[in-house]
């Protein structure tokens, strides 16, 4: 028991030696500089905190986190250090080229699992500072851990896009081909996942004869946490986020539970586990592309309007937030009065220094009532960034 807490120790410490780790706390601070830059630039004002996407680093992923740990730990998934090796350095080329498309899970590890082949059948090998590197014979193991943590993998991004992607999503305001106004969408975000992986070493004997199920020809294991990147970006048109984003989660979601499946028939006939792994990775890759082509039309669902004021953004924990308001929705009246424009959205709102009425026409075009506090003379403090022609 002192040797496997002495091993979560070093486990815990091998992930501050990954350069993996502080590429994405750097990456990240960038994605919220530039973020805060652009909404700037567009709207005179950043609709989230600049460290916003620092702070969500790894606390909206850490119950995913843990989960997916357990999973590992339990049933002894064995993960070569070369197959983790070669993922930290996708995952940081992904980050230098800013293709966040290649920072999903699977295509990462389908990556990792073609430079194994490729190196096993090539025989090459090199060496690092206290680490050497070489092919692996992924029929012996590797593709079926490999292919069973990637369904994890990919069924954990799913969840991250579905709950936090809409959250991140930034108003670009773009002129149309006819000259008009109006709003995209754009989301970059990233995720750090830190995950304890079972690796072929010399700190702990294998003391249960399923521990650990798949061991690589290995009767000795050690621990590392290992800080899993996911990174997600999409831009949208002709459709909300709020609608788009859970579209695509359940696309990714129902790849995780395939690719997942195909990791355990793996475990009888291995080639499966390979075929799951490359296959899924030209999946979801397809998946992001097949979504931007969509939205690549000069089609905006967020555009100047003639009858009333669109909403292109709300702010956080603003009273347009309690009202229940959200972006794509037009304010047809306020206090009573027809607003067309921004001035005249501002105007109407000091009618009444006390309460603010609106009457708003929803994605459904349903006409609904809502109403709040607001103080007057305050230009922003209603929370709403509108689009005008």
């Amino acid at each position: 028991m002192v040797e496997i807490l002495l091993e979560l120790l070093k486990a815990i410490g091998r992930m501050f030696l990954n350069p993996l780790l502080y590429f994405a706390i750097i990456m990240t601070i960038f994605l919220g500089y530039v973020r805060v830059k652009r909404e700037r630039k567009h709207f005179n004002i950043r609709i989230l905190w600049g460290w916003s996407e620092l702070a969500g680093l790894v606390k909206e992923g850490i119950w995913l986190s843990l989960a997916i740990s357990l999973v590992t730990l339990v049933f002894g998934l064995t993960q070569s250090v070369e197959l983790l090796f070669f993922v930290a350095v996708f995952g940081i080329l992904g980050m230098i080229l800013y293709n966040f498309h290649l920072l999903s899970p699977i295509v990462l590890i389908g990556l990792s699992l073609a430079s194994l082949m490729v190196m096993d059948f090539q025989q090459w090998s090199f060496e690092l500072p206290g680490l050497s590197i070489h092919g692996v014979d992924v029929l012996e193991g590797a593709a079926v851990t490999s292919a069973l943590v990637a369904g994890l993998l990919l069924i954990a991004e799913s969840r991250l896009i579905k709950k936090y992607g809409l959250h991140y999503a930034s108003p670009i305001i773009e002129k149309s081909k006819r000259g008009m106004h109006g709003v995209a969408f754009f989301t970059k975000k990233l995720w750090l996942l830190p995950i304890f992986f079972v690796v072929p070493g010399e700190a702990i004997d294998a003391y249960f004869p399923w521990w650990p199920l798949f061991s690589l020809n290995s009767q000795q294991f050690a621990l590392v946490l290992f800080p899993f990147v996911i990174g997600f970006q999409q831009k949208t048109r002709r459709s909300l986020p709020l609608y788009i984003y859970p579209k695509l989660s359940r696309a990714v979601l129902i790849l995780g539970e395939v690719v997942l499946v195909g990791g355990l028939a793996g475990y009888f006939y291995p080639l499966a586990a390979v075929v799951a792994v490359f296959a899924g990775a030209l999946a979801r890759l397809m998946i992001s592309y097949i979504f931007k082509v969509r939205e690549r039309k000069d089609v905006y669902a967020v555009s100047a309007r003639p009858n009333g004021v669109m909403i292109a953004a709300v702010l956080p924990n603003s009273p347009a937030e309690k009202m229940g308001l959200q972006a794509g929705e037009i304010i047809r009246k306020v206090n009573g009065m027809e607003v067309h424009n921004e001035l005249e959205l501002y105007q109407a709102l000091q009618i009444n220094a006390a309460h603010c009425k609106l009457e708003v026409l929803n994605h459904h075009n349903e006409l609904r009532l809502t109403q709040h506090v607001v103080h007057s003379k305050d230009h922003y403090r209603i929370g709403l960034l509108v689009i005008d022609s």
